[in-house]
């Protein structure tokens, strides 16, 4: 029997994609990020294709450049949960900062999506970085960087343990007896952290999936440390065969240091597919 390794596949959409001028192709329609039927038609393609998630990118604020190429972006979270009702499959991941976001919000709002989505949900775990997000929620600076990180773990430990509040089975809902659920199995979580607070319990119940999967995109020394804590799925972007074996090494080692088995950190490689009939055409595609 040979042992064979399956490779897993996510698309990474944010607005028309990754290229900044990919809204002026003949073909694409310029006004898309705000039509469900274009976020509607991305989902299904990606699950027929065999994709294992789609994952949606976000920044809180309209970019530098604007009036260039695309930057306006719908709440991730708000397209995701439409998508849950024209999926079976696929895993459906939205990013969401930990700077600008309380916990309880956050574990709220995923839990819900995991519900609708019947355990497919997952969140990108993001401490922002751009000024210009910093402006929209009345800071005239950005937080320093192990500033966001330490704010960063404060909160996602905060979402877990509101996400652990609930026993799956805590609610009973027997209608004879008018006992819809067991207080025994609901409690607060009383998080008091460095930087913020949250007594508790969640007000939905135990996600399907116990917790949403975390993903991580941490480059720097404190964003891998991050990420090899918390994170299922971590991406990254390479530029050589060399870097790559690196950094999945150097964050497989860090999880071990963490105390989790190294397989548990899937490491996700970020590439850019330029798609045509051959290899000319795709090569022309991509200089157009």
């Amino acid at each position: 029997m040979t042992n064979s390794r399956r490779m897993g596949l996510n698309a990474v959409i944010f607005g028309l994609g990754s290229h900044e001028s990919g809204w002026r192709m003949p073909e694409s329609n310029a006004l898309a990020s705000t039509d469900l039927d274009y976020w509607i038609d991305i989902a299904r393609r990606c699950e027929n294709g065999g994709f294992d998630a789609l994952f949606l990118g976000d920044v809180l604020a309209l970019q530098q450049s604007a009036d260039r190429h695309l930057s306006d972006a719908m709440d991730p979270l708000v397209i995701l949960s439409a998508l849950a009702a024209v999926t079976q499959r696929i895993g459906l991941i939205g990013t969401a900062s930990t700077t600008f976001d309380h916990p309880f919000h956050l574990a709220r709002r995923f839990a819900s999506l995991d519900h609708v989505t019947r355990g497919r949900a997952g969140w990108d775990i993001v401490t922002s970085s751009n000024p210009l997000e910093a402006y929209n929620f009345g800071l005239y600076t950005m937080p320093d960087h192990a500033e966001r990180h330490a704010r960063a773990a404060d909160v996602t430990q905060a979402a877990i343990a509101l996400w652990d509040s609930w026993h799956s089975d805590a609610r009973i809902a027997e209608k004879q007896s008018g006992r819809y659920l067991d207080p025994a199995k609901v409690q607060t979580v009383d998080h008091d952290g460095p930087f913020v607070r949250s007594r508790g319990p969640l007000n939905v119940p135990r996600p399907p999936q116990g917790r949403p999967v975390l993903a991580q995109a941490g480059a720097s020394e404190a964003g891998r440390d991050f990420a090899a804590r918390y994170a299922d799925i971590v991406f990254t972007v390479q530029s050589d065969l060399g870097g790559a074996q690196a950094f999945y090494s150097d964050m497989k080692t860090r999880a071990v240091h963490h105390g989790r088995a190294p397989e548990s950190l899937l490491i996700y490689p970020g590439i850019v597919p330029i798609a045509a009939a051959t290899h000319q055409e795709a090569e022309k595609r991509l200089w157009k």
